[in-house]
């Protein structure tokens, strides 16, 4: 019954995630506290695709939903893969490093910018964006830096919701005993945590055929195996990039190396080819991560000591 009424709550309120108020943040309106002469902008940050049929449906469904939803910011992307920047600049397709989009936004007289990556987790390419931001961080009058999406256990349980919802139907169609893996890229640093708390999130909800995966991290393709394998009656597995866009590791990895392998284990495989990025709850809920930055700013490690240290 308590965990029944949390889910509750927590349904209820998937605001609360990306829109709560702790000893992390301050309430502060950026827009608000600008003076004039100030200019403020939006950059979002994505990883980046090479291929044109999801960043279409992803990447620019986000950036044209985020210019839609804040008019009043100028509007600026980035891509953090110079891999794949190189590969569409051949195209004659231009896409800047977040370092180079900053300094194109100072040259124009932008003072206050909201930095929003698409990232799924804060791993290595959060870590790095950070980097970029503090190079270029003194020739602004502010700078916030969004979290991605999943930053917090209210938005791990909204995501869970949200996919689950969406493949209430397929699980009944399939039947129980049809499982799904969800298939994230990985990290090698502590975040990649956040996806065994997916993992334990699903079957908290009674979805004990959910398994959360990774490419490059943990869980593997063998954590998610070893939980049915010794299932006799599971014959079906369902294949879903746990990614924003289903680019080269959903073409390559997922519908090609992980298939191969459920298939020749006996399993009938389906692959669904579709980003997170594609559902438009997802998308929601980066706006909201934008709407938190522009009315809370982050409290540094070292501003909260200092407030400590004045504690009588």
């Amino acid at each position: 019954m308590k965990k029944l009424l949390l889910l509750l709550f927590v349904f209820s309120f998937p605001m609360l995630g990306m829109a709560h108020s702790d000893e992390n943040y301050q309430e502060s309106d950026m827009l608000k506290n600008m003076q004039p002469g100030d200019k403020a902008a939006v950059l979002m940050v994505h990883f980046g695709t090479s291929y044109d049929d999801t960043r279409t449906v992803t990447i620019d469904a986000i950036n044209a939903k985020v210019c839609e939803a804040f008019p009043e910011l100028r509007f600026e992307e980035a891509y953090t893969s110079r891999m794949i920047i190189r590969i569409l600049g051949k195209r004659g397709i231009v896409k800047r490093t977040p370092l180079d989009a900053l300094l194109k936004l100072r040259g124009e007289g932008y003072t206050h910018i909201i930095v929003q990556s698409s990232n799924i987790i804060d791993g290595a390419e959060m870590e790095s964006l950070r980097r970029d931001v503090a190079q270029v961080e003194q020739f602004f009058k502010e700078v916030r830096v969004g979290t991605p999406l999943l930053s917090s256990v209210w938005d791990n349980y909204a995501v869970a919701r949200i996919i689950a919802g969406k493949y209430a139907d397929k699980e009944a169609v399939k039947g129980p005993k049809q499982h799904f893996i969800f298939v994230g890229h990985g990290t090698y640093t502590p975040s990649t945590a956040t996806y065994s708390q997916m993992d334990y999130i699903f079957k908290s909800m009674g979805h004990d055929n959910f398994h959360v995966a990774t490419l490059e991290g943990f869980p593997s393709y063998d954590t998610a195996l070893t939980q049915f394998e010794d299932e006799k009656k599971v014959k079906g597995v369902t294949l879903v990039p746990f990614m924003f866009v289903a680019g080269d590791h959903a073409q390559n990895d997922i519908a090609g190396e992980w298939k191969n392998s459920l298939e020749e284990a006996g399993y009938n495989v389906d692959v669904v080819m579709e980003g997170l990025g594609q559902i438009p709850e997802i998308q929601d809920m980066y706006i909201c991560h934008i709407k938190f930055s522009l009315h809370h700013r982050a409290i540094g490690i070292m501003e909260k000591k200092a407030r400590y240290a004045s504690e009588k």
